[in-house]
């Protein structure tokens, strides 16, 4: 289940940008619950049981972490726990503020994840190449770096241990010796390949003003109404944002303007948007079960 990456570019993009900017911005507990949600039904859509769970154990981390942390730095608030040993009250709006800023953190690193495995380093150079083409390339290369170089480390610690130098045995000054020789076969490879790249882009004239490029991408009509979908939700959005009706303040206490029909119709269409890849993949499941049932 992978539709959402089958999607145009433009689509891919302009959903992680508007779900990261927005899962930055809003602060309201409602948005930031919603917005854990989806990044874990999408990391368990896209990545399966075993990398989903990883990667919320991850985040379940670093909430822990930093709502453990903010109140010891933080002390802003007038519902006065307790005091800590230093003499420092520890209060329940630095609290609350920690665990909603490590929701916060921990959705955007979910998204992030999931945004390396759908916007892939060709779909990037295809929407920035021609407006920043070496900044475009940079990325593309930062983008594959990691699961390259986690694949080239598999090839080489298989190929270093059939000549006896296996970082899994042995004492710990010959694991040591042949994990540096690991390391730097590694670092060779990557560099190497780097200058290839670069020669090879050079000789191909990337970069140059007028030079034509082939593309796969087409704009069909699914992705313009996803498109236009994502404009009007983030419309609605915006427009809650500007008036107040998703704002959230943590100190000195916590406020919030009372549920009305209007930011419960915003909320919404907040749930909608981040839902928009899994509502796609389900909406292609329930077509090929249609299809199988045909046969």
């Amino acid at each position: 289940m992978n539709e959402f990456k089958t999607c145009h570019p433009m689509v891919n993009f302009l959903y992680f940008f508007l779900v990261i900017g927005f899962t930055m911005f809003l602060m309201h507990p409602v948005s930031l619950g919603i917005t854990l949600f989806c990044a874990i039904l999408y990391s368990f859509v896209l990545k399966g049981k075993r990398k989903a769970l990883k990667s919320i154990g991850v985040a379940v981390f670093v909430i822990l972490i930093t709502a453990i942390l903010n109140p010891l730095f933080s002390h802003y608030g007038v519902t006065v726990i307790t005091y800590l040993p230093t003499g420092n009250p520890l209060t329940a709006e630095s609290i609350c503020y920690g665990i909603a800023a490590g929701v916060m953190l921990s959705s955007v690193l979910l998204y992030f994840s999931c945004f390396n495995m759908v916007l892939s380093s060709d779909k990037f150079t295809y929407l920035f190449g021609r407006i920043i083409p070496k900044l475009s390339m940079v990325f593309s290369m930062i983008i594959r770096f990691v699961p390259t170089l986690i694949s080239r480390l598999k090839e080489i610690s298989a190929v270093q241990k059939t000549l006896g130098r296996d970082i899994s045995k042995g004492g710990i000054i010959k694991r040591v010796k042949c994990g540096i020789k690991i390391l730097s076969v590694l670092i060779t490879w990557s560099l190497e390949n780097a200058i290839e790249t670069a020669d090879s882009m050079k000789s191909r004239g990337y970069g140059l003003s007028g030079r034509t490029s082939y593309t796969i991408f087409k704009l069909e009509k699914r992705d313009k109404l996803m498109l236009l979908s994502m404009g009007i939700l983030s419309a609605v959005i915006l427009w809650g944002i500007l008036s107040g009706k998703l704002n959230y303040s943590y100190f000195p206490v916590l406020y919030t303007e009372k549920l009305s029909f209007l930011s419960l119709c915003m909320h919404t269409a907040y749930l909608f948007l981040c839902l928009t890849p899994v509502l796609l993949e389900w909406r292609e499941a329930i077509r090929w079960n249609v299809i199988k049932s045909k046969i």
